[in-house]
């Protein structure tokens, strides 16, 4: 396994991840851990949804990266939390990027926001916001 940066949590340790898609060459616990890693894949096109619902609440910070794999697209994430278990949601971010020129292989964000109390954290992808066969992917999501 590769290891973990200093200071990230340990995902599969302090919640239960749930996933609506995962191909199974590309599993989510890929994305979890820092290096050269293949990342998670969804097996299926479309929206794809990756929650974290903590076992005790948790601070975070979130480091996210997705890749372009071969297609011209809009790709939208959202990224929301809960402090109620997941009654409720209040969103974080909510960003659509463009891979079109060959070089725009590859995104990285870095939230940096104070979140306390948090029981649930969320994050949706959808691939191509046009629709069509594109599958979502991430290259790596970190928590601190």
């Amino acid at each position: 396994m590769v290891p973990r940066g200093e200071g990230w949590l340990e995902i599969e340790r302090v919640a239960i991840v749930e996933i609506t898609s995962e191909e199974k060459d590309y599993p989510i616990e890929a994305a979890f851990v820092s290096g050269e890693t293949p990342g998670w894949r969804a097996a299926e096109p479309g929206p794809q949804t990756i929650r974290l619902v903590f076992d005790q609440p948790q601070t975070a910070e979130t480091d996210i990266a997705c890749v372009r794999r071969k297609r011209n697209r809009t790709q939208e994430f959202v990224l929301r939390w809960s402090s109620d278990g997941g009654s409720s949601f209040r969103e974080i971010v909510r960003q659509q990027w463009n891979f079109s020129p060959a070089e725009t292989i590859r995104e990285v964000e870095e939230y940096q926001v104070e979140l306390s109390n948090v029981t649930v954290l969320e994050l949706t992808i959808v691939p191509n916001t046009s629709g069509g066969s594109a599958r979502g992917s991430l290259k790596s999501l970190r928590l601190s």
